[in-house]
């Protein structure tokens, strides 16, 4: 940044998407979510670094390939991506149905008179109306914006999808229609990840749920138990859950801190209210899938049996 500062936007993050597998990456705005998508795909605006691997397949380091190896054979083919502002993204001199059309060709090689079939059948995957496709993205509301970027993000089937807040503008029932397809798309053999606020998608769709804060992934657990009995074991995933309208409605207090201004110990120490010296002065490793001092035995948090009593 300015002034010669750095910024840790993302630090130590360890997880692993599995083919037919459904990742659900959570955490508030400005945790770091969609700089590791943006990561996994090269792209980092020019000043970023990055460090460590990210293999794909087994055979494709995506951090150190160059933009040849992404552009040509990553990005579309192997991995797909929703971007988070589609809009954005989407080209604003050429209609859906145009931009569709060449996704189609380049990717699955549809030509001729099939290629518009095929593009109706692109655009009903994502819920895309037909009476749409020769609009440009300006003439589109926030949610059709949404849904054509699922679509292109669609059509490939790579073997791994980036969803980055793939929901945002839907309505609740468009919402649902979204995940349901997401999911086919994964229980078709294919990877998941999909970053959300939304986690009533995350609960519908998940098999694993990755929760991020401050930059770092604090705990990683299997849906069902996270979302379920025993629930959460890191104090800020249970606050999550908490603060859901059908569950206590319960805020988490404070704010979380500034990434350029990180504490020396638990960055959530000052919001968690079983907090101690060691969580003020010791950051906490990530340790069988959590990082947090207060150790768990088993799937049950011995805090949440604490607040419970």
């Amino acid at each position: 940044m300015r002034g010669g500062r750095d910024i840790a936007a993302v630090t130590d993050a360890r997880f692993s998407v599995a083919p037919g597998e459904c990742l659900a990456l959570v955490g508030e705005s400005g945790c770091g979510k969609s700089v590791l998508a943006s990561a996994l795909l090269g792209l980092l605006p020019a000043n970023a670094e990055t460090t460590g691997s990210a293999v794909l397949g087994g055979d494709t380091d995506l951090l150190t390939a160059d933009e040849r190896t992404l552009a040509r054979t990553v990005r579309g083919r192997r991995i797909g991506l929703v971007p988070q502002s589609p809009a954005a993204h989407l080209t604003p001199v050429r209609t859906v149905r145009a931009q569709l059309e060449e996704s189609l060709r380049e990717l699955t090689g549809v030509r001729g008179s099939a290629l518009g079939k095929a593009a109706l059948v692109a655009a009903a995957r994502a819920s895309f109306p037909e009476g749409h496709l020769d609009r440009y993205p300006h003439e589109l509301s926030g949610g059709l914006a949404q849904r054509a970027a699922t679509a292109l993000a669609l059509v490939g089937d790579a073997p791994l999808l980036l969803a980055d807040e793939p929901t945002t503008g839907l309505d609740r029932d468009l919402v649902e229609r979204t995940v349901d397809e997401l999911r086919r798309h994964t229980d078709e053999g294919r990877a998941l990840l999909i970053i959300t606020h939304d986690l009533a998608a995350a609960e519908r769709i998940a098999d694993r749920v990755a929760v991020m804060y401050a930059g770092r992934i604090v705990e990683i657990a299997d849906a069902a138990p996270f979302f379920g009995a025993p629930g959460p074991r890191h104090p800020y995933a249970r606050g999550l859950l908490d603060a859901l309208p059908e569950r206590d409605f319960a805020p988490i207090p404070g704010m979380p801190p500034e990434l350029g201004a990180l504490p020396g110990g638990c960055a959530f120490a000052a919001r968690c209210a079983y907090a101690d010296a060691r969580c003020t002065d010791e950051r906490p490793a990530f340790v069988s899938d959590l990082a947090c001092h207060h150790a768990p035995t088993g799937r049950t948090h011995p805090l949440k049996e604490a607040a419970d009593a």
